[in-house]
């Protein structure tokens, strides 16, 4: 069973991401039509949390590889090329956001790269999606297919339809978060995305039993109550969501999106399971070790309320429409001790320097020995042992690092000289 936990928290974790990421990629694709003033303001929306919505698909990659290694090894090597291109964009996409905020006012270019890398982001997870599902060419649980199998006419569809997806989860959120559409704009926006994203579905269904090698089995009555359960509250999803664009309360729209997005996400799961990589690598031939799977289950069952409450402190943080901040002149930074004499500062830095680098190594060291421990081996170091040598470590910087700041080590240079 708990290979179906692990698989579950892949699901969640995948979930997760395209909700949210999905309207940050969506605002991003949208700020490349909009008008100049106001794409820096498009940017400054999703500033806010897009780093806390791409946390998710890293949990989803970790739990991957930790949980289900058969799927991981069979997957990454047949979409190496769209799954490259998709992490350099995302940087990329961080970069243009960051720096556009930085800027202080509109800037052309950083604006069209965060748009452009945005679009490129969620093409090639829509190549990395219809690459999966049409099923990687395996042999013996290996890849076995050339490196531009994903490119494929279901591929390029499946990332149309990605986009129009995200497209419409970015503009549920803009009026959520934005005064900048008048009502009749959000509605005839809202209503063609949400209806061109109805098709592109249909489209994907329709073409799926063809493009896909495996047999789904909707004749289990379990299975087909869950699956028309998940289509019919996508449905009623989707018809909130029209009515809703254009008219208050404003979150109503992305409310819907949202689960029709996560109504798609769990359909297609009930019809493929326990596939979980086309034509037949089920659950039980993917999972890893049963103490991988319980450490990592307990890990990231812990790990998982903390990353939830960071993104529901950024949304109660930030709630609200969006509105310019007025500058305001910045306090000089207040000075702590006296300043260092000259003799003393270049003694003071390769001490910390060394420390730092043998910490390091500590930790490293911690780390490869705990792989031995919970790989149930403990040779050289038990559980207490790691645990205490962690936290050594830790006591260790934070130690020196206080001393330091007592010393004056971390004191700001003013620039000012003093005469004697």
């Amino acid at each position: 069973m708990l290979e179906y936990a692990v698989y579950g928290l892949v699901l969640f974790s995948l979930g997760m991401y395209v909700v949210l990421d999905g309207y940050d990629l969506g605002v991003g694709m949208l700020s490349l039509v909009a008008k100049p003033e106001r794409r820096r303001e498009y940017g400054e929306i999703v500033a806010t949390a897009w780093d806390a919505n791409e946390s998710w698909l890293i949990l989803a990659g970790v739990v991957l590889w930790a949980g289900l290694p058969g799927a991981y090894a069979v997957v990454l090597p047949g979409v190496y090329l769209p799954l490259i291109v998709m992490l350099v964009s995302v940087v990329l996409r961080g970069l243009g956001l960051e720096m556009h905020s930085a800027a202080g006012r509109y800037r052309r270019g950083w604006a069209l790269l965060f748009g452009g890398a945005s679009l490129a982001a969620t093409v090639c997870q829509g190549l990395v999606l219809g690459a999966v599902l049409t099923g990687p060419r395996q042999r013996g649980g290996a890849f076995h297919g050339g490196a531009f199998d994903w490119f494929t006419l279901y591929g390029v569809l499946c990332a149309v339809g990605l986009v129009m997806v995200y497209l419409l989860a970015g503009a549920a959120w803009l009026q959520d978060k934005t005064e900048a559409w008048s009502r009749s704009v959000v509605r005839r926006t809202g209503r063609s995305l949400l209806s061109a994203t109805v098709v592109m579905a249909l489209v994907l269904a329709l073409l799926l039993p063809g493009a896909d090698p495996q047999e789904f089995q909707l004749g289990q009555p379990v299975r087909a109550v869950l699956f028309w359960l998940a289509v019919g509250v996508g449905a009623v999803a989707g018809a909130v969501a029209w009515y809703g664009f254009g008219r208050r309360p404003d979150w109503r729209p992305f409310a819907a999106v949202a689960t029709m997005t996560a109504s798609g996400l769990l359909g297609l799961a009930v019809v493929s399971l326990p596939v979980v990589v086309p034509p037949g690598l089920t659950v039980h031939q993917a999972a890893s070790p049963h103490s991988s799977q319980l450490f990592l289950v307990l890990g990231v069952g812990l790990c998982m309320p903390f990353v939830l409450a960071y993104n529901i402190y950024a949304w109660r943080s930030f709630r609200g429409k969006y509105s310019e901040p007025v500058e305001s002149p910045v306090p000089p930074l207040p000075i702590r001790g006296r300043p260092l004499p000259a003799a003393t500062a270049p003694t003071g830095l390769p001490r910390t320097i060394v420390r730092r680098v043998l910490l390091t190594v500590l930790g490293i060291l911690a780390t490869a020995l705990s792989q031995d421990v919970f790989g149930g081996v403990s040779d050289l170091i038990g559980p207490i042992g790691v645990t205490v040598l962690g936290c050594t470590a830790l006591a260790a910087w934070i130690t020196g690092d206080r001393r330091d700041g007592r010393a004056g080590y971390f004191d700001v240079d003013t620039g000012t000289e003093t005469t004697s």
